[in-house]
């Protein structure tokens, strides 16, 4: 038995979706635990790739049960979409999704909310697909769940009553037209038809699960730095992505859970507004991005990009605890001579203890870096830790050395086979 988190380790986009993939061969249960359709997990196989928001990467290894837990918010539409792509790839869905009952629907109002809000001049740079209107009702009460699906009563009742002040507010502070609360209803109403067979009580279906000596792997989107409690607040997700957010999300104790696997990139990235202190807004930036196809699998957007940040690293570790990591996109720094890390960070002239979470502070500290030289070579064929050159395994110790972590796993490219074990 084996319960397993895996969580992205800095500001998502770490290739969390290759790295399940890989994983859940050797698990029985892949189990999403927050986020919604604002996170895309991209997973190469063959010449195919396969761009997942909800359902987790773990479906694409036959045989894997997958879930989406109750700390996530679904996109009815986005949802459909992803079964019948998947169905499209002959890749069997019924008997082997199962949706929470308890996980909350994202409605019209919250997607159009969303897009207002992102128009405005106090943008956070969300990907406008609801999530954050639709926790906010969710945290206010006023959500409407799976299970309101199963009872067209309750289910008419709330969407009635809701619609009554997201009209209000949109015709009278927004000055936008109504919506048409019976068109959703006739929407949603559909929506529990073609859903019905999938939705589960996964509280107990896990922890079950769990007794019967299965093997669970529970999958976040995005990443630790974009937590609302422990990420830099506002520029932030609306839900708990490190570690301890995949019990919330779940149903699943603390006490059963065995380890947690922390993806990082072999650089940083950023998408959305907010501070990056090692951000490369230069020739060196617009390289990583291009080498890397460094634009979101969700919303096409150009990511920053910049050094790796050892010092924030260090900080994911410490509130996830994580006990080992995989490095992902490491081919990517193939052709540059020199590589910088940075290995902490100064306030006007000083040293900072600890990771700041505060805007303020990180929008203004320096990072200090290490330089180390580059391998300037093609590492994209290397099948083992041994094939790679001494300059990519001296980057590789000096980065575990710097963030307090254990590089368990390397990936040097999009494929299953370019993913190896470090020694």
């Amino acid at each position: 038995m084996s319960v397993t988190v895996l969580v992205g380790s800095q500001w998502g986009d770490e290739g969390k979706g290759k790295i399940v993939d890989i994983l859940s061969e050797n698990y029985d249960i892949v189990t999403r635990y927050q986020g919604g359709a604002n996170a895309g997990h991209t997973v190469a196989i063959g010449d195919k790739q396969f761009i997942l928001h909800l359902i987790p990467s773990g479906i694409l290894r036959e045989g894997v049960v997958c879930v989406i837990g109750n700390g996530v918010v679904i996109d009815p539409t986005a949802l459909l979409e992803e079964i019948e792509l998947l169905r499209k790839n002959n890749i069997e869905v019924d008997g082997r999704l199962f949706i929470s009952h308890n996980a909350h629907l994202i409605m019209p109002y919250h997607k159009l909310l969303d897009s207002i809000s992102e128009s405005g001049e106090n943008k956070i740079g969300t990907t406008g697909r609801g999530i954050g209107p639709c926790y906010i009702d969710k945290y206010a009460r006023k959500g409407i769940k799976i299970v309101d699906l199963l009872n067209r009563k309750v289910l008419q009742e709330k969407i009635r009553e809701n619609l009554k002040e997201k009209n209000n507010l949109l015709k009278k502070v927004y000055g936008h037209e109504e919506l048409d609360v019976e068109e959703i209803i006739k929407q949603y109403v559909e929506f529990d038809k073609a859903i019905d067979k999938y939705i589960k009580d996964v509280p107990s279906f896990l922890n079950n699960a769990i007794s019967e000596g299965k093997s669970i792997l529970l999958e976040g989107a995005q990443g630790a730095l974009l937590d609302v409690d422990h990420g830099t607040y506002p520029y932030v997700t609306s839900s708990s992505p490190t570690a301890g957010g995949a019990c919330i999300g779940t149903g699943i104790p603390p006490t059963k859970i065995d380890s947690v696997v922390g993806i990082v990139k072999a650089y940083t990235t950023r998408v959305g507004n907010g501070p990056f202190p090692t951000e490369l807004t230069n020739e060196e930036g617009e390289k990583l991005r291009t080498i890397g196809a460094e634009y979101g699998a969700t919303t096409g957007r150009p990511r920053r990009c910049g050094w790796f940040d050892a010092f924030l690293v260090n900080y994911s570790a410490m509130i996830n605890g994580i006990d080992s990591v995989a490095v992902t996109k490491l081919d990517v720094l193939g052709s540059f001579d020199e590589l910088k890390v940075c290995v902490g960070y100064e306030l006007n002239g000083k040293p900072v203890k600890s990771f700041p979470t505060d805007v303020e502070r990180l929008s203004e500290v320096k990072p200090v870096y290490e330089i180390l030289p580059g391998w300037n070579s093609d590492i994209s064929k290397c099948s083992s830790y041994s094939e790679l050159p001494s300059n990519t395994k001296d980057y590789l110790n000096f980065i575990a050395g710097k963030s307090g972590i254990k590089i368990k796993i390397i990936s040097v490219g999009p494929k299953r086979q370019q993913t190896f074990f470090a020694e």
